[in-house]
């Protein structure tokens, strides 16, 4: 597909007009001022669209879209114990696998191409990414809260079985991932166990740390002062790439750590407001270089894939809350969500529109009442724009996505099984 006489976001957030960007094989295979030479195939009008990569979304639990509004209002553990743990314990495969293809179509709606997802079921969430056409690395979510050989454990099993089955396969689309799921729902045996083998396999690691205050507190009762940050680093989890989510609560010498260790900071803002467990100090982490990017949660908490969202929270959150309207840039906020997006899942050809990068690429219809006028295109792109604006979405240069319709999920069909497995997991409480 050539886009012909389109405005580009560039690799260094600059807006450039009268682009023409072609994808070949799934690649960009040239951004230039005019149209190759004696180019036959499909040509997209560009006039009034603009071009951006599309978005990475560092931290989510997919098949979690079942539970959609169904536990609000609440403190994070009174949400995870009364609401959520009992749903998920009915869960069974074919309710993760249309979970998690709802999770894809409205991630695809809005943009994002590639999930940092945590959660279990893994062959069911591996099917419905690859049907999708969407990318994903999916890491089984690890608990241990007793001394048994960790090794024994189902899940760990799991863990192993599904990386040797699905890293790298769908032509790289789908990577396997490791993950504890937190200090509090696990051990140091259990951390150690999955730590090493996450080493061994040269494998990201995906762990929720300090986002709410009693969780970090409580932690470094358990643990002699220990915050989770440095817990975790004390039993070698940072020895691998490491997407640490939320890190709320983080303390000055955590930062040391996370910048030591190369670890990313998914930042979860509206979810972490929604639950009231706080703001997430971008400033800080940005000043120091730490990597961060920015996940959406799952549904259950946020309640939407709406990405758009996301960056105006993710942008203006650490403004009112460190008070500072500099804090935070649109610059900031769109590398946040593309290219350390992507680096977070060792994607390192992804997140540009460079030449040689694939193409994970959206489309927006910039003639619309909200982006206009135009004084400054980045800005209107983190402060103005919706997730609605998006026309196109296309991943390794196939187009899953195209003015309101879907070409690989059948969506009346999904809507439908969604509610069918919903209201069997409800009645079975």
């Amino acid at each position: 597909m050539l886009f012909k006489n389109i405005t580009v976001l560039n690799e260094n957030f600059e807006i450039e007009e009268g682009r023409y960007v072609l994808v070949k094989d799934g690649i960009i295979s040239s951004v230039a001022d005019s149209a190759p030479e004696e180019y036959k195939g499909e040509i997209y009008e560009g006039k009034g669209k603009l071009l951006m990569p599309a978005f990475y979304n560092a931290h989510a639990h997919s098949p979690m879209t079942l539970m959609r509004g169904y536990g609000e209002n609440m403190v994070l553990q009174d949400w995870l114990k009364k609401r959520i743990f009992p749903f998920e314990d009915k869960l069974n495969s074919r309710a993760v696998y249309w979970g998690t293809t709802l999770a894809m179509a409205e991630s695809i709606r809005f943009g994002i191409v590639s999930s940092s997802d945590m959660y279990y079921f893994i062959d069911d969430m591996v099917r419905a990414v690859a049907d999708s056409g969407a990318k994903a690395n999916i890491s089984r979510a690890i608990t241990n809260f007793d001394n048994n050989d960790v090794w024994n454990l189902p899940s760990v099993q799991e863990m192993q079985r599904t990386y040797e089955a699905y890293h790298n396969t769908e032509d790289g689309r789908i990577r396997m991932d490791m993950s504890i799921h937190a200090e509090y729902t696990s051990n140091e045996a259990g951390v150690r166990a999955v730590a090493g083998y996450a080493k061994e396999k040269q494998a990201n690691m995906h762990i929720h740390i300090s986002e709410t205050e009693l969780e970090h507190e409580e932690c470094k009762k358990r643990h002699n002062g220990m915050t989770p940050v440095q817990y975790f680093n004390s039993l070698g989890a940072f020895d691998t790439p490491t997407t640490a989510a939320h890190c709320v609560w983080v303390e000055p010498e955590d930062f040391d750590i996370l910048k030591e260790k190369g670890v990313t900071v998914a930042s979860n803002p509206i979810s972490n407001l929604k639950l009231a467990s706080g703001v997430c100090n971008v400033p800080e982490l940005l000043r120091r270089g730490i990597r961060v990017a920015i996940g959406t949660d799952s549904v259950a908490s946020n309640n939407s894939l709406n990405f758009f969202e996301e960056m105006k929270v993710f942008a203006t959150a650490s403004k009112m809350y460190y008070h500072d309207p500099t804090a935070v840039t649109p610059a900031d906020t769109l590398r946040a969500a593309t290219i350390n997006g992507a680096e977070s899942q060792g994607r390192s050809d992804c997140g540009r529109i460079a030449e040689g990068c694939r193409a994970d690429l959206i489309v927006l219809d910039i003639d619309q009442p909200n982006m206009h006028p135009v004084h400054n295109m980045v800005n209107n792109l983190v402060y103005s724009a919706s997730g609605s604006d998006i026309v196109l979405t296309m991943a390794d240069g196939k187009v899953l996505y195209r003015d309101g319709e879907y070409m690989t999920i059948d969506l009346e069909r999904t809507l439908f099984e969604v509610q069918k497995e919903t209201e069997t997991i409800l009645h079975a409480l």
